[in-house]
């Protein structure tokens, strides 16, 4: 029994479930304001169950992608898919079952969801890729977690919004923006391994001005997405909130870059739980 916990830890640990807190919540954001409120049990267990499950396939497949690049990085050497404690095999198995979840849990759905897992699954596949031959990959992790809010609205009308989509582009400049800002730590590594990041690529200081830029981007998009949703004051108050956590998160990436973690964890885990709590209240109380 103690060795299927440790295995369960293990893979826990190369996913990084606690990360999960970026994407759920602006998934059942979508389907708060699509339902106009309440959305059903059944909804909420297969949004948990597609989120997770396609977190889980874009995070095997990148641990399964990176294990040499990992091993070469001080920083990553520690990580499941290095140090022995999960095999190649383990690692693609998990990373396949989760996408077969992932399509299954979508066709339960409705059929515009099934339709579109398959090519969810392609771009969350494809970031795992992007960093070997394009600095875009920052945009492409932003575009695999801004998918989020389209798939909520879709599981809950059926069709794709334009609020929803402008509550998406905020996500992946959101992501983009702090993705930047993290992947600052692995700026000289980069450069000597010869991977495209905008860091290793134009410099610490640009990578800090294109990320405010980014940020800038996110709280328009997600003031545009507040407006044509026709939200009220909660809602204008989750981007005001948004808006100071993310000038605050840029304060200390700025002021030290050992603080880089604390700004990408807490700050951006806030965020999301208090921008989801503030658009309950939204539809709750007015």
């Amino acid at each position: 029994m103690k060795q299927y916990i440790s295995k369960l830890r293990d893979f826990n640990e190369l996913v990084m479930f606690e990360h999960s807190i970026f994407s759920l919540p602006f998934i059942f954001i979508a389907m708060v304001v699509a339902a106009d409120g309440w959305f059903g049990f059944m909804l909420l267990i297969l949004g948990v169950f597609a989120a997770l499950s396609a977190r889980n396939f874009a995070m095997g497949l990148n641990r399964f992608a990176d294990r040499e690049i990992d091993a070469l990085n001080p920083r990553t050497q520690s990580r499941p898919n290095v140090d022995g404690r999960l095999d190649a095999a383990s690692i693609m198995i998990f990373t396949l079952v989760n996408a077969f979840v992932f399509v299954a849990v979508a066709y339960m759905i409705n059929p515009l969801a099934f339709a579109l897992s398959f090519p969810i699954l392609f771009i969350l596949g494809s970031y795992s890729y992007f960093k070997r031959f394009s600095s875009l990959a920052h945009v492409v992790l932003g575009l695999s977690l801004g998918l989020a809010p389209i798939a909520g609205v879709v599981a809950v009308s059926g069709e794709i919004t334009s609020w929803s989509v402008l509550l998406s582009m905020g996500v992946v400049f959101w992501v983009a923006g702090f993705d930047l800002l993290y992947s600052l730590q692995d700026m000289e590594f980069d450069k000597e391994r010869g991977l495209h990041s905008i860091p290793s690529k134009y410099g610490a200081e640009a990578t800090l001005l294109l990320s405010a830029l980014f940020h800038v981007l996110t709280i328009i998009f997600w003031a545009l997405f507040v407006w044509v949703a026709e939200l009220n004051t909660f809602a204008y108050s989750a981007v005001l909130f948004s808006a100071v956590l993310l000038s605050y998160e840029h304060y200390l990436v700025r002021k030290d870059f050992t603080k880089i973690d604390r700004a990408f964890f807490t700050v951006n885990g806030y965020l999301g739980i208090v921008f989801f709590i503030l658009i309950i209240l939204d539809k709750v109380l007015l």
